[in-house]
């Protein structure tokens, strides 16, 4: 049976995981093992390791014949050190043939609510985005030396129930002012998932996608739309000067850039529709929305 490597086993990997469980034999590399018997119950064998530390990752030499790798970058310095140390280890032993990494729209720095498609230069902007740049060039490099098909979906807001900013919209922080608004663009994460199972199918070599469904929001209307189909009340809105004093740099670093993705690749290449092609459409009719997590890009 062929068997894939998930690098990364977060909320994306198991949404992921019942979609390719009865065709393949997952892994899953995992450095805390009280994670253990939650991987095991999604049909995820556990794989201890850490890629902070490349001694650990020995055993993943020649293990898949397909890598999934969904880790985020260190917190720290220009470079994905995490990333280098996995190449190293799939290089001892018998390389995969596929891999997929997620990556982040972060990558294009602000385009001024331009629309974007794959071809447009990369100018991150943030460190965090330049950490994502070196990563997808080390991925794109290396897999092009060693005849590895590799593909790079570059990913925006992730939303789904569980993973709203509800705690923001409680917290009343406010949102810039339309006029001077920025375009912000996003996923369902369940249509993440599927997009990640149909790049494993379809996509092309050393091809990057955007994985973004259709919205054409401000961040404000986001706010705004999640605010009503959660019950909560909308934010105030301000100027973007008076944000910039006022926001801690963390929220700035969303609001400051401003760009409208276009995923006519993806729908063309991959051949995956979303089942959630707007925020607006996926929100609807709900009286109240759980969760409180993050995700903004």
């Amino acid at each position: 049976m062929t068997r894939i490597l998930i690098v990364g086993c977060g909320d994306i990997a198991l949404r992921v995981a019942p979609l390719l469980n009865n065709r393949y034999r997952l892994f899953g590399l995992v450095r805390n093992k009280t994670r253990h018997d939650g991987l095991r119950q999604a049909g995820i064998t556990p794989v201890p390791g850490e890629l902070d530390d490349a001694r650990s990752l020995r055993r993943l030499a020649g293990l898949a014949h397909i890598v999934l790798h969904f880790a985020p970058p260190p917190g720290n310095g220009p470079h994905d050190n995490r990333t280098r140390n996995l190449l190293a280890a799939l290089s001892r032993g018998t390389l995969p043939g596929r891999l997929v990494y997620i990556s982040t729209s972060g990558v294009y720095g602000d385009c001024g609510g331009a629309a974007v498609d794959e071809t447009r230069p990369l100018n991150p902007q943030t460190p965090r985005a330049q950490r994502r740049v070196d990563a997808e060039r080390q991925i794109r490099r290396w897999a092009k030396r060693n005849g590895v098909h590799a593909s790079i979906l570059r990913v925006p807001g992730i939303y789904a129930a569980d993973r709203l900013p509800l705690e923001r919209l409680r917290a009343g922080a406010p949102a810039i002012a339309h006029k001077e608004d920025s375009h912000t663009n996003h996923i369902h994460a369940d249509d993440l998932a599927h997009i990640v199972v149909a790049a494993l199918h379809h996509a092309r070599p050393n091809r990057v996608y955007h994985a973004s469904d259709d919205s054409q929001m401000k961040m404000g209307e986001y706010f705004d739309c999640v605010a009503d189909a959660s019950g909560l009340p909308r934010v105030p809105r301000v100027s973007r000067e008076q944000a910039q004093r006022a926001l801690p740099e963390s929220l700035l670093s969303f609001m400051n850039e401003s760009r409208r993705l276009t995923n006519e690749r993806m729908k063309r290449e991959l051949k995956v529709m979303p089942r959630y092609p707007t925020v607006t459409e996926a929100l609807k009719g709900r009286d109240r929305l759980p969760g409180a997590k993050e995700s903004g890009g």
